[in-house]
């Protein structure tokens, strides 16, 4: 049998990261929301996201910084359980085996399983979603200690069920995220921490319509003093919905696709000047850029990028005044493009694979006041481009792999570099960086020396002055790393499963990625 990190690495060789994601159902319009799940998770922002809107799912309150992070992993005997760490070997320990059945994880990873969680950090403690063996996955929530680490409360009080929360999103003093009652199927909920204070906010598919055949909630998104979501109804199809907290103001801002029973499928939520964008499909103009003000009379097609067909704009990024994305005019391809909110200001940036074949520009990610991303121009592969938002301004940084690509994933900025992860085909997938230059492009550390294999790094992370990422140097297996931008200070922060197994999943979660992000108000 293949192992899943081999089925993936394999998978990173072969195609580009957008191509992964397409394959793991996180691209296009169809399908619903930009959750994993980005914003995610369009490709999501990072596959380890602490929330399921990626980027855009911004908090209305205030995030305390956390003293340490958490996160799922395997020591080879308790299974996948919940571990927290402060940087150090000795302050990465297990904060509590909740499924303390032989053998039994309380988190998935294992048998296929690619994601293992999420982690909301939320009134002073870490939310996430668990199996203690006995209620199924559930909402937990810990302070770093055995004993505070607790179920908040069985949503589905059937036995083994679980409620399955996701999608765990910050707003007005509140942890709202999707779960099953196993009644009513999967709904919007909220929380204050408490079991008493842990309610459905409505159930917008009412009865067992949201059981069968219907998806959870998904892509929340704080905007305008309202959290904003898609979600389907079982008679208007997927469309974009609101909330304020309360029932009667949880509601549907617009069936943006009238046909009877279709769905525009919203996703993507990115707020920007004052407005919330998104991408939808009307059943007429195909998936499109879209905008709302919170009104049905002020949601409105930006433009119809892709007159034939589907544009299916994606990976929305604020930077300078515009949005970018990327998105098919079905002439050029998937190529790099730009609005100011209107149609005459929606514009593509750059045809950088000429031709109709497209670049698949994604990863967008601001550094230095330019923005950075991977781009295939049809000649060198998957390689590492920026942009200052001109044509002229749009160049390749570095052919890092001239033979087929370096298929660069994982932009991460870190004190004065943009770090990622790369494939030069000489040492395999590696930690790089680069301050924006061809020269000063490198390869911080070969952290697997075994020719061709790479260590495959992953889960970035900015945490107390230093960048935390899963790495397998081909001896200990995939374990946690950390580096200060040095070969000597690029180092594996503990063992956690000894010897050659791996401590931690391949596409782990690193709980405090993009807490910064919830804290920001637009």
């Amino acid at each position: 049998m293949i192992r899943l990190e081999s089925l993936v690495t394999l998978l990173y060789r072969a195609t580009s990261a957008l191509a992964l994601a397409s394959a793991l159902g996180l691209g296009g319009c169809g399908g619903g929301a930009s959750s994993t799940g980005s914003a995610p998770p369009s490709p999501p922002s990072k596959f380890l996201g602490c929330s399921s809107g990626g980027a855009s799912s911004v908090s209305s309150t205030p995030v305390p910084a956390p003293t340490f992070f958490v996160l799922a992993a395997n020591d080879g005997v308790s299974g996948i359980e919940l571990w927290k760490t402060d940087g150090t070997g000795t302050g990465t320990v297990l904060v509590k085996d909740i499924n303390a059945n032989p053998g039994a994880s309380s988190f998935p990873g294992e048998g296929g399983t690619l994601f293992p969680s999420e982690f909301v950090f939320f009134n002073g403690a870490w939310f996430f979603s668990a199996d203690d063996g006995v209620s199924g996955p559930e909402l937990w929530k810990s302070d770093g200690t055995a004993a505070g680490t607790v179920r908040v409360k069985d949503i589905n009080p059937s036995p083994g069920a679980g409620s399955s929360p996701k999608g765990f999103t910050v707003f007005n003093n509140a942890l709202y995220f999707s779960a099953s009652d196993g009644g009513t199927g999967a709904e919007l909920w909220r929380t204050d921490g408490t079991e008493v204070g842990t309610l459905r906010v409505k159930d917008i598919a009412p009865g067992l319509g949201s059981v069968v055949g219907i998806l959870p909630p998904a892509g929340f998104t704080v905007f305008n003093n309202a959290l904003y979501f898609s979600a389907d109804d079982g008679v208007n199809g997927r469309e974009l919905w609101k909330s304020d907290g309360t029932e009667g103001g949880t509601v549907q801002v617009k069936d943006i696709n009238a046909d009877p029973g279709a769905s525009s499928s919203p996703r993507g939520f990115t707020v920007f000047n004052s407005l919330l964008y998104f991408s939808a499909d009307d059943g007429t103009t195909g998936c499109e850029l879209w905008k709302t003000d919170g009104t049905a009379g002020g949601t409105a097609l930006v433009k119809d990028i892709n007159p034939a067909a589907d544009s299916s704009p994606s990976g929305f990024k604020v930077f300078g005044n515009a949005l970018y994305f990327s998105a098919d005019d079905g002439v050029t391809g998937i190529e790099l493009w730009t609005s100011d909110g209107t149609e005459g200001g929606t514009l593509r940036v750059k045809d950088i694979n000429p031709g109709p074949g497209g670049s698949d520009p994604f990863r967008f990610t601001e550094f230095g006041s330019v923005l950075y991303f991977s781009a295939d121009d049809g000649v060198t592969g998957p390689e590492l481009w920026r942009t200052d938002g001109t044509e002229g301004g749009t160049v390749r940084v570095k052919d890092i792999n001239p033979r087929t690509g370096s298929l660069v994933s994982e932009l991460t900025v870190f004190g004065a570099a943009l770090y990622f992860s790369a494939d030069d085909d000489v040492s395999g997938p590696e930690l790089w960086k680069s301050d924006g230059t061809e020269a000063g492009t490198v390869r911080v550390k070969d952290i697997n020396p075994t020719s061709g294999d790479g260590s495959a790094p992953n889960a970035l992370t900015v945490f107390n002055n230093a960048l935390y990422f899963s790495a397998n140097d081909g001896v200990t297996g995939r374990e946690l790393w950390k580096t200060d931008g040095t070969d000597a200070g690029t180092m594996q922060v503990k063992d956690l499963c000894p010897g050659s197994c791996s401590g931690l999943p391949f596409l782990v979660i690193l709980s405090v990625r993009n807490e910064a992000l919830r804290s920001t108000k637009h």
